[in-house]
């Protein structure tokens, strides 16, 4: 038997996807969020929010042109992971993807900065409470 209630306080969930972009070396890029936005400072999977009537892989392809001027591939999209959190009266599901391959090189379109780091440095960089379930998963899966 399932619960198929809404869980109280949550009006709607938030589909948010996110790329962990793999370079040649093992590391991640990572984006720093600008002043002004809700988490500034905090450093991130680039990404962003699942507009209606976009698939997640769409949407991700649409994120990562749109904040770091590069071009993935649909087919150079692996799904990887997925994580679950609070953020006021939604709850934002993320959908991690891993690529290893894009045209161009990336910028800070969107961000503060960007950083290249492995999985287990990001355990002493500031990240949002979606992204840090997912660094100990990369790790393993890279």
């Amino acid at each position: 038997m399932t619960n198929d209630r809404p869980v109280s306080g949550v009006s709607s969930l938030l589909p948010v996807v996110a790329a962990a972009m793999v370079d040649l070396e093992g590391r991640v890029l990572l984006q720093q969020r600008p002043e002004g936005k809700s988490l500034a400072g905090l450093w991130e999977f680039p990404g962003g929010k699942v507009e209606p009537g976009e698939t997640p892989e769409a949407a991700l392809i649409r994120e990562l042109e749109e904040e770091l001027g590069i071009a993935v591939p649909h087919a150079c999209l692996a799904p990887a992971a997925f994580a679950s959190a609070p953020l006021g009266d939604r709850h934002l599901v993320l959908l991690l993807y891993i690529t290893r391959k894009w045209t161009g090189v990336p910028r800070a379109l969107e961000a503060t900065a960007l950083r290249w780091v492995r999985p287990s440095e990001m355990h002493a960089l500031p990240m949002p409470p979606a992204d840090r379930p997912l660094i100990g998963l990369l790790d393993a899966l890279i």
